[in-house]
């Protein structure tokens, strides 16, 4: 069974090419919004990874993601965030929330997918640390 990500980012242009490059390797959820998301995710859908924009035309800038590192149910899933915000704002915001990687907009869909890769092993190397003590 392929792993699941949840993409959510207001662009239907970024939707498309996040369903593109990762359809391959993972099963994508895509939401144009933050509502969307956090409906979904309360049908007790818990993804591997979440990819967030955090400039979503529902909520204020990093609503989403704040909501969703601060949950005791979420806040365990990996993280990833892409931005069109200013480098210097979305580093410490990034920091601040525990998101486990960031690009910004425009990035390099082959850095994304090697970066979600990673991510997703060191997934799974974390829970067989925690399953085998």
């Amino acid at each position: 069974m392929k792993k699941q990500i949840l993409a959510i980012d207001d662009s239907k242009a970024i939707r498309f090419l996040l369903q593109t490059i990762l359809s391959k390797d993972y099963q994508v959820i895509t939401m144009p919004d933050g509502c969307s998301a956090m409906y979904w995710l309360s049908k007790k859908n818990l993804p591997d990874l979440i990819i967030a924009d955090p400039q979503l035309p529902d909520m204020d800038n990093w609503e989403l993601i704040h909501q969703l590192s601060s949950s005791g149910i979420y806040g365990d899933i990996p993280l990833l965030v892409l931005s069109a915000l200013d480098n210097q704002e979305t580093q410490v915001k990034c920091i601040e929330y525990s998101v486990s990687k960031y690009f910004l907009k425009p990035f390099n869909p082959v850095d994304l997918l090697t970066s979600i890769n990673n991510l997703m092993k060191k997934q799974v190397v974390d829970k067989n640390f925690f399953n085998a003590n």
